[in-house]
């Protein structure tokens, strides 16, 4: 269960996470990361980072996360500036899956939506067969 106190340093680690990679972070690895979510445990000693790397194959996904994980005590540093706490979150990296499931989720259910289209069609030239190209003809 989370409290306000832990929703608001996710938060806040979100921000400055965000930021840092767009702003400060000149590695090359790290290119189209959306941050998607903190995860902080209630003692605030972990935040697990949920990440997204757009129209990534899983090797660039691992190539950006590796890199992420390189630069883990820069954006640590500035999360320290950001926040008063005892202790600063230790960041961990990790790729949702949860975009590219929706997206293929999304997909299939198109695929099935022309199927069904489709279908509908066939049954209704069926049904009104001859007496509709007797009408297209004239």
């Amino acid at each position: 269960m989370s409290t306000r106190r832990t929703l608001k340093v996710a938060q806040a680690i979100r921000q400055v996470v965000s930021m840092a990679v767009l702003t400060q972070l000149k590695d090359p690895r790290i290119k189209d990361v959306t941050i998607v979510g903190v995860d902080v445990t209630p003692d605030l000693q972990l935040a697990k980072v949920r990440i997204t790397v757009r129209d990534a194959s899983e090797t660039k996904e691992n190539l950006c996360l590796r890199g992420l994980r390189n630069a883990a005590g820069f954006l640590q540093q500035k999360v320290a500036v950001r926040l008063d706490t005892r202790y600063t979150p230790k960041l961990k990296f990790v790729v949702d899956k949860g975009m590219k499931n929706s997206l293929e989720v999304a997909r299939i259910l198109d695929e099935l939506a022309e199927e069904n289209e489709e279908s509908k069609d066939v049954t209704v030239k069926e049904s009104y067969g001859d007496e509709n190209t007797e009408r297209q003809e004239e």
